[in-house]
């Protein structure tokens, strides 16, 4: 091959080989083969049809797209796969528009029988992304230029529609079978949900849903790549078991919203613009939202992608105002009581006063703990409610059962006269602490000095390796109640 420049007789030849190529090819093919030969053009063509929002196209869309490209060229040439591809990226960055939305639509261009599993951690969530999919293929933009690719009509349902040619998109959640199919390609979005990160046992079962469930739905397992794309959320969800068990199996692109060491491939730090991922979508005053919203360690989790361990330092106790006297602003008051029914050794019945002021400052304002029998606990709540005043909400939690629903009914019962709520716990108790960590580590919980601050503060530094969490899970329910707006049933909330 010769090694020089080309000449304008060579350019004008060039030229003319391609008309007559594409001689007799009519316009619509000609712009159809151009959206179906690139992925990123494909993307912003079809934007409109399924996001309302106008489209900012950040480089890392770009970059995105051509990666996911790549994977699709050795599928449909059936060449053996180089690896899997694990995509952490922060919310809001349009991830699931390219992967889980996007992308299908467009293999079908050019691979009409391509199969996709597609997986997320709830089945709502997964639909969605299915009829965006969809919306896109029944598109009259998308039938003008693809006219070939037509839905069955006996399978063309919200989590599962297939085409002429024998390609399909099923949908499914976290722990859902595939049972009976096997994919082309196997698309993973977002499999846990922040609260779930919070539980081993959900950590767990994310991870091992991957690995013995969905990587076994192959058609051919040394084609098939699987894509996973999600936020970071704990050191042991599904991206850092994934890698730390086989780093070599992988391709691993990670995009922290701040420029940080994380970032993966390290050549992509220099498309960062003033050290941010995308300036204009995540500029620094939202970011700055995020640290307040998510608290030191979701920021650093789903923000940065960096998740850090939560045992010993959810709460920033640091942070925490200690007073000398209650403000004379509060504007609400609620005691949270967490009960238990054993005496000397077992768990602690804790009752905690909070209030929230005229600046939306929360503060601890008295802290009532002890190992109590059943009597001497509700002779305490009757007492301590009569101390706080009639204007103080009380609220109780009450366990699963009928047998914890009849406790709970006991103390209201107890507290005649005071406005009692009953309050039955969801998630788990790191779940329901999150949003209290979150605002200690924004700086906006006092409380005020008194003998119980070691030990609150004791156990707030340990949560949640903590051996008694009753305290933080007293001061979660009162927060919660105060921030949250709930539909009121009877005396059950």
């Amino acid at each position: 091959m010769l090694n020089r420049s080309p000449s304008t007789e060579d350019a004008s030849s060039n030229l003319d080989r391609w008309w007559e190529v594409v001689e007799g090819v009519t316009e619509t093919q000609l712009e159809a083969s151009i959206y179906r030969s690139d992925f990123y053009e494909f993307l912003q063509h079809f934007w409109s049809v399924i996001v309302v929002e106008k489209p900012i196209f950040n480089w890392h869309i770009e970059f995105l797209c051509r990666e996911l490209q790549r994977l699709a060229i050795r599928v449909a040439k059936e060449e053996p796969k180089q690896y899997d591809l694990i995509i952490n990226i922060p919310p809001g960055t349009t991830k699931s528009t390219i992967c889980s939305q996007m992308f299908p639509a467009w293999v079908w261009t050019f691979l009409p029988h391509a199969k996709f599993i597609c997986g997320s951690y709830s089945h709502q969530v997964a639909l969605k992304d299915s009829l965006k999919t969809r919306d896109i293929i029944l598109s009259q933009e998308y039938q003008r230029l693809f006219p070939y690719i037509t839905l069955r009509e006996d399978e063309n349902t919200k989590g599962l529609f297939t085409n002429r040619q024998g390609g399909f998109r099923l949908s499914v959640a976290t722990g859902g079978l595939a049972t009976g199919y096997h994919a082309h390609f196997i698309i993973i979005d977002d499999p846990l949900n922040p609260e779930e990160s919070y539980s081993e046992a959900h950590l767990a079962a994310a991870t091992r849903w991957i690995r013995q469930t969905l990587l076994s739905r192959k058609v051919n397992p040394m084609v098939t790549p699987m894509i996973l794309i999600q936020q970071r959320l704990h050191q042991h969800d599904p991206s850092g078991e994934l890698l730390a068990n086989d780093p070599s199996a992988y391709r691993h692109i990670c995009l922290p919203a701040e420029l940080t060491d994380k970032v993966s491939p390290p050549e992509l730090a220099e498309r960062y613009r003033d050290g941010l991922l995308d300036p204009v979508r995540l500029p620094r005053e939202v970011l700055r939202r995020y640290q307040v919203d998510l608290g030191h360690y979701g920021y650093s989790a789903q923000i940065l992608q960096d998740p850090v361990p939560l045992g010993g330092g959810m709460f920033e106790v640091e942070k925490i105002q200690i007073v000398p006297e209650p403000p004379p602003n509060i504007v609400r008051k609620v005691r949270a009581w967490d009960k238990a029914g054993t005496t000397e050794g077992g768990a602690y019945s804790v009752g905690v006063l909070f209030g929230v002021d005229d600046q939306k400052r929360y503060w601890i304002l008295d802290v009532r703990r002890g190992q109590w029998n059943s009597a001497r606990r509700e002779q305490i709540i009757r007492e301590t409610a009569e101390e706080d005043g009639e204007e103080v909400e009380i609220l109780v939690e009450i366990e699963g059962g009928s047998g914890g629903k009849e406790s709970g009914e006991n103390t209201a019962a107890n507290l005649s006269g005071f406005s009692v709520h009953l309050i039955r716990p969801t998630g788990t108790k790191e779940a329901r602490a999150y949003p209290l960590a979150s605002q200690v580590g924004a700086g906006t919980v006092g409380m005020v000095k008194a003998p119980w601050n070691r030990e609150l503060l004791e156990e707030f530094r340990a949560f949640p390796a903590s051996r008694f969490k009753d305290q933080v899970d007293a001061c979660a329910m009162a927060f919660n109640f105060l921030t949250k707006k709930k539909k009121r049933i009877g005396a059950l909330w």
